[in-house]
């Protein structure tokens, strides 16, 4: 088991994962943002160097500010039996704790809820997901300015904390409010807004790059505004080389029909899961 922790390192796993897209994604989204330099609170494991076979980014013991997010794991594997063996032999996972595993391939679940039983950890589903991503922007409708003037499209700003952290569905916390800062202070956002300048509709990017927190106020719906954020969204991330993907729980058919209207596209025998353990 190695650590990376060198630019160099960093950027060639990040060239290996991109070749493994899109079920790689969320690691890849990860180590993209470390690699353009955004804060993060992660350590960076793989099973040997230069050929690996899983990668497991987890929460680095020595970073104060990985106190202030929730304890989250993330990995992408191509061998089972590798896995097993740096989850539960080789320490990469601190089973004594209250820890999230996210976004990975649900294949993966029979194996995680095994190693948990034999360390008496106890393990339960928290979401299941498709994965939605853009193989191509020119599936993106046009935008007209008669629909959505120019002028008020924008981006979020820290004013706009409170409100977008009162209305994420895992935020309303001090916690949330500290995530959402970082994601608004770090990563593209977009919004459109009322007369008087202030966010009605908006959409936010994790720190993996992946679109999120799409919300439009209640009194504000059904004006074609979810469907305008997504295409802007999606073009300014083509524009900056950032992936274009976002998850959708599964009960979720609104937002599963609109990604879908606007071209993105999923592989039907893969799903993505969060798991919780210790809880």
């Amino acid at each position: 088991m190695k650590f990376l922790t060198t630019s160099d390192e960093l950027k060639a796993a990040e060239r290996v994962l991109q070749s493994h897209l899109p079920r790689s994604s969320k690691v890849y989204g990860f180590l993209l943002g470390i690699n353009r330099g955004k804060p993060h609170t992660l350590e960076v494991l793989v099973d040997s160097w230069p050929d690996f076979k899983t990668i497991i980014l987890r929460p680095d013991p020595k970073n104060e500010r990985a106190l202030d997010y929730m304890k989250k794991v993330t990995f992408f594997s191509t061998d089972e039996e590798v896995l097993k063996r740096m989850v539960s032999g080789e320490n990469a996972i601190d089973w004594s704790t209250y820890f999230l595993i996210g976004g990975f391939d649900i294949q993966h679940a029979p194996l995680l809820r095994e190693v948990a039983a034999s360390k008496g950890v106890s393990v339960r589903g928290f979401t299941l997901v498709h994965l939605m991503t853009l193989p191509d922007q020119s599936l993106l409708p046009p935008l007209t300015t008669s629909s959505i003037p120019e002028t008020r499209i924008s981006t979020l700003d820290e004013s706009h904390i409170s409100l977008v952290n009162s209305t994420w569905k895992f935020g309303g916390d001090d916690r949330g409010y500290r995530n959402i800062k970082n994601l608004i202070s770090h990563f593209p956002t977009c919004c459109i807004t009322d007369d008087n300048n202030q966010p009605v509709s908006w959409v936010l990017l994790y720190d993996y790059c992946a679109m999120g927190m799409l919300y439009t106020l209640p009194e504000h719906r059904g004006k074609g505004y979810a469907k305008a954020l997504v295409t802007i969204m999606s073009k300014k991330l083509c524009s900056q080389g950032f992936p274009v993907y976002c998850f959708i729980e599964e009960d979720n058919k609104l937002s599963y029909k609109l990604f879908s209207d606007l071209g993105f596209t999923e592989d039907p025998s893969y799903r993505a899961a969060w798991f919780e353990f210790n809880y």
